[in-house]
């Protein structure tokens, strides 16, 4: 395809990518697309007017954005801005959220509260005229599915945000689950038929065997449906991508082969957030990790314990007393094996988190493990940042001057208690504000016992390299291999790749590219 970049003024086309139901595959596909046609020359942006998810995504600006939009954009080759994602939901519990609104926190909102807002419907379809403007292909990605009738005139991100965009949407429908025919004839059939004539196309997903088994499906589906099926996408498998909400781990227990040498256990908090930042720590073919929820699936000897951030700090710590693997975790250290806290879980590594402002709920305070000596105190304000740095001497599990990028979202603020060579990092650029060197992070004095705000600290090659080199020494074994042979980015920029390679030979694209002329 040659270069087909519109001209300078003119508003963008768009498409829309809606699916039969969540986890269908829709920002795999959303990606693949974002590649595929920004390697042909045009310029595109991601766009989803509303996500909800507890993965999220600090932009260079300092705004908050679901992670899935910024993958998104890094297929696209521009850099993630809040536009993508003007509204991020970020679940509380008790059918309770925090409302981002392009980028910043706004309020926590029950379900009905949340709703009556009309106005940040408007936000949101703003955001998207400004895409509009700066590019020549918005690829949309819409929510769960278009057909919950429940709350069709309350959704405004799968056929309202297409026909505010003019988009031709492209169903996608997941065949592994079964009942695809089923499910692509309910939700063409079940969606407003003042919209039913947006569907151009249907891309079936996820199929495993011989295509020939599907015989006249496609056909008679289309025919029935009056939409074409454009191509049959197969399972893909061994990428290397965040999937966009934590669901994911029910169905994926742990990591890794067999034989793998280390064990790496990660704490599945209620609440958990940014599960994300282990995902490079997957990739390492000498690692096992596990997400882990009770004493059970603990075990007695991991060798090293991670506890992951949380939306709500205070009650994943009392889920910690209550499940008995507060005591284990306390247990591990003891025992010499390393635990670290990220964000949410640096702060439960302290002596006490408080809540003065009620920024969690109404407890006003609880104590921590005590393994570290720091106190948090939660505060309204949020802290959004991309940082990079360095590690500092403490930090045993990589040479000194190790750099590592990251980004940091809490609402905390940490004061570690007077104690000589506890910092364990050096950030140097925060944000846009560069040059000053600041210590953060905090080091047990044994060095095993580990805690830091910085998401994505493991995605730096060396770094993580460091630390699986350290593990394989303590407990004795020989690494058979080095870690990080390929680098988590390049494995990233390959998944995606290998999506839209595979968007290419099996979906048609030429239909596709009519669409947008």
């Amino acid at each position: 395809m040659k270069n087909t970049s519109r001209l300078k003024g003119k508003r963008a086309a768009a498409i829309m990518i809606v699916g039969t139901a969540s986890n269908s595959g829709k920002t795999l596909i959303t990606a693949g697309l974002c590649r595929y046609f920004s390697r042909r020359g045009l310029k595109v942006m991601p766009y989803k007017a509303q996500n909800m998810s507890l993965n999220s995504f600090v932009t260079a600006e300092g705004g908050e954005i679901g992670r899935a939009q910024a993958f998104q954009a890094r297929a696209c080759g521009v850099k993630p801005h809040t536009d993508m994602n003007p509204v991020l939901l970020k679940p509380l519990g008790d059918c309770t959220s925090q409302i981002v609104i392009n980028g910043k926190a706004y309020s926590n909102m029950s379900a009905g509260h949340y709703y009556d807002n009309s106005w940040i419907v408007n936000e949101a379809f703003a955001a998207l005229d400004r895409l509009m403007e700066r590019c020549d292909l918005v690829i949309m990605e819409g929510a769960g599915s278009p057909a919950e009738i429940n709350i069709e005139e309350r959704d405004f991100v799968n056929m309202r945000a297409a026909a505010h965009a003019g988009a031709s949407v492209l169903l996608v429908a997941d065949i592994d689950r079964g009942g695809v025919f089923a499910s692509i004839y309910g939700t063409v059939k079940l969606v407003k038929p003042s919209y039913q004539s947006l569907f151009k196309g249907i891309i079936i997903n996820k199929f495993r065997g011989d295509k020939a088994l599907l015989g006249s499906g496609p056909a008679d589906i289309s025919k029935l449906c009056g939409v074409p099926v454009l191509g049959v996408m197969p399972f893909l498998n061994g990428l290397t991508i965040e999937e966009e909400d934590s669901v994911v781990l029910d169905y994926r227990k742990s990591t890794g082969m067999g034989s793998a040498l280390i064990d790496i256990a990660v704490i599945k908090l209620p609440r958990m957030s940014n599960y994300t930042d282990f995902l490079a720590l997957e990739t390492e073919k000498s690692v096992s990790l596990r997400y882990i929820s009770s004493v059970e699936e603990l075990g007695g000897t991991p060798d090293l314990v991670i506890i992951p951030g949380s939306k709500n700090t205070i009650e994943d710590m009392r889920f910690l007393n209550e499940s008995g693997l507060a005591a284990c975790i306390i247990g591990s250290a003891r025992k010499g094996i390393p635990v670290f806290g990220i964000c949410g879980g640096f702060q439960m590594l302290g002596l006490e988190i408080s809540d003065p402002f009620h920024v969690e709920g109404e407890t006003a305070n609880t104590p921590g493990l005590g393994l570290l000596p720091l106190r948090t105190e939660l505060r309204p304000h949020k802290e959004l940042a991309q940082v990079k740095g360095t590690t500092l001497k403490s930090f045993r599990f990589a040479a000194p001057g190790t750099p590592f990028t990251g980004y940091e979202i809490h609402c905390g603020v940490t004061t570690p208690l007077p104690a000589p060579d506890n910092a364990a990092l050096a950030i140097n650029e925060r944000g846009t504000k560069n040059g000053l060197t600041e210590a953060t992070g905090v080091i047990s004095g044994d060095g095993l016992v580990f805690g830091t705000y910085v998401h994505g600290i493991f995605d730096s090659d060396n770094l993580r390299a460091g630390l699986i080199q350290y593990l394989h020494s303590a407990k004795g074994v020989e690494m058979t291999q080095s870690p990080c042979g390929v680098s988590y980015e390049d494995a990233v920029e390959k998944s995606i790749d290998a999506i839209a390679l595979a968007i290419a030979e099996n979906i048609d694209t030429s239909y596709i590219r009519a669409l947008i002329r």
